[in-house]
């Protein structure tokens, strides 16, 4: 050991440390009398010379060189500092070393390195901290599968590759069917083990090179490399047989669990991440509605897609008509069905569109819907109706309402100032919740019942028969008026079926003291059995369809009404 190392070796080696002096031109490196304790089970021979020591490193066998080249020389004495990490190993047989190299080189005349001084030390435990770290970073801690950022650049680096190398690769989202009634009845820990147990299940039946990672709550994605449309099919059977056939212990005994997975295949039939995610969930949704447990793969479809093209003009049309004051109303009436005068109107709503034509309710609601516009719309709607009471004390009016709406506190913020703000209004007023889709949360459409019936405005259930509400939850909402689905009504006088259903619905609603409206009523006949019946009242083509006038005012007066 020549005098430029320090004489501390003992220390160094102590702390898992070793110090050198590497001559440049001759390649010769010189260690500390210990340098076996840092680099283990490797013979000195090949620590000896600069060249014979860069084999051993990884992952980049020029780390050492690079670092020198690339720090500007510091002129003087004390030369240049440096810092490097690397591994270090025999072969791959024997475990990695990491190693955190601090020194300093001095140049020669020519200005290059021409000597380097350091200490090297053992870093196996800091290393493998950040490689914990950077694991956290990307995987899911709850099953060790990519998180979902990590995923989506997975699947993106897969399409890509795909599409370079003409393969083709699938792409599967498998969802955990039911997992928030597992929630519900055990606890959270509970549905963790179900979780955790189902990715290892999955991971189990995965191929080399196949990715599994954590998409949401319920949902992992799989990214299935050099995978045919066969392979895809039968790898999805291979995961929903591993979970299904074994049901899953747990601390709370044992949990039957079913997947239901939605793929597809590409590039073929997605040529990104976002198409793939996109079309799998799309595929996904289609398997569970079908049923629980099941698989679909996405297909190309010209009526879904033309029917998209239908929504996004129905969307547009629709934001456009809002903002352009071209959502209006027309009048329906209802008749009391022994006397057959006017009880009240139904308010339905219209859009009128640029080129004169007029889209009707049955065009606009069910989009209004899915696509999150139905509560924008109720709001105007409300905003007309409220304005036709107020400027027409004799008119009694009822206009619909979606179940989500119901929960809009600003729609309800809206209400109650309009009530407040023209006295006699809610009295002459009646809301008809409709069931196009499911009621989520009777005890709140309850409170909201509740709260308009204080104001004097009495509660209907449109088309009731066909929608999702059971009598049980009419008796528990306290509702006024049912309105029977002109379904079941418009052939009253030729189906059997239908008339004894009718029938049956009006005297359930009359024990309950319900009040009934039938629907669609097309003939004489029909009135006159829901007449014999005990049916309150009567709408449709017998009696008159929707218009644009307002019956209540003389014919001088039919104008719209002034609407902010």
């Amino acid at each position: 050991m020549t005098s430029d190392v320090p004489q501390t070796s003992l220390i160094l080696a102590s702390l898992g440390q070793a110090a050198f002096v590497w001559d440049i031109a001759t390649d010769v490196i010189v260690w500390s009398d210990h340098a076996g304790a840092v680099f283990t089970d490797i013979p000195l021979a090949q620590l000896s010379r600069g060249a014979d020591f860069a084999t051993l490193i990884e992952p980049e066998q020029s780390v050492r060189s690079d670092v020198l080249l690339q720090s500007p020389p510091v002129h003087g004495e004390d030369g240049t500092p440096y810092r490097i990490e690397y591994g270090v190993r025999i072969s791959s047989a024997t475990p990695l070393i990491w190693i955190e190299e601090t020194g300093r080189w001095f140049a020669g005349p020519d200005g290059r390195p021409s000597r380097v001084q350091g200490i090297v030390r053992i870093n196996n435990e800091r290393h493998a901290r950040d490689e914990h770290l950077l694991m956290l970073a990307q995987h899911d801690p709850l099953t060790g599968a990519l998180n979902r950022t990590h995923l989506i650049a997975a699947l993106a680096e897969a399409i890509e590759e795909a599409q370079r190398f003409r393969y083709s690769c699938a792409f599967m989202l498998v969802c955990i069917d039911h997992l928030a009634r597992i929630n519900e009845a055990f606890g959270f820990d509970v549905a963790d083990s179900v979780i955790l147990e189902i990715a290892q299940r999955i991971r189990a039946r995965l191929r080399g090179g196949d990715v599994l990672g954590r998409f949401s709550g319920n949902k992992f994605g799989l990214i299935l490399k050099n995978c045919s449309v066969n392979d895809m099919t039968n790898a999805a059977e291979r995961f929903l047989t591993g979970v299904r056939d074994e049901v899953v212990p747990t601390t709370s005994g044992p949990v039957a669990v079913t997947v239901s997975i939605g793929a597809i295949s590409t590039p073929r039939h997605a040529r990104s991440a976002d198409e793939a995610i996109n079309r799998a969930h799309e595929t996904l949704d289609a398997a569970k509605r079908r049923r629980a447990g099941s698989f679909a793969t996405w297909r190309p479809n010209v009526e879904r897609d033309a029917q998209r093209r239908v929504n996004i003009r129905v969307t547009d049309e629709i934001v456009t008509a809002l903002n352009e004051r071209r959502i209006v109303t027309a009048f329906e009436p209802v008749v009391r069905t022994s006397t057959r005068d006017t009880a009240f109107y139904e308010c339905l709503v219209r859009l009128e569109q640029d080129n004169g034509r007029v889209l009707l309710a049955p065009d606009i609601v069910p989009v209004a819907e899915r696509l999150g516009l139905i509560r924008l719309v109720d709001h105007r709607v409300l905003e007309l109706v409220v304005a036709e009471l107020a400027d027409a004390p004799q008119a009694r009016l009822s206009l619909n309402i979606s179940p989500d709406t119901t929960m809009d506190p600003v729609w309800w913020a809206s209400i109650e100032s309009m009530m407040r703000a023209h006295p006699g209004v809610a009295e002459r007023l009646i809301v008809e919740i409709t069931e196009t889709v499911e009621i989520q949360d009777i005890d709140d459409l309850r409170g909201f019942v509740t709260r308009l019936k204080d104001f004097g405005s009495r509660i209907a259930i449109d088309d009731f028969g066909a929608g999702y509400t059971s009598f049980r939850n009419l008796r528990k909402l306290g509702v006024d008026i049912v309105k029977i689905d002109g379904a079941f009504v418009q052939n009253l006088a030729r189906s059997v079926d239908d008339r004894a259903f009718v029938q049956s619905l009006i005297e359930l609603a009359q024990r309950l003291k319900i009040q009934t409206v039938a629907e669609w009523v097309q003939d004489e006949e029909s009135a006159g059995l829901l007449q014999e019946w005990g049916c309150d009242y009567i709408q449709g083509r017998l009696i008159g369809l929707a218009s644009a006038s307002r019956p209540w005012l003389p014919a001088d007066e039919q104008v719209l009404p002034a609407v902010g």
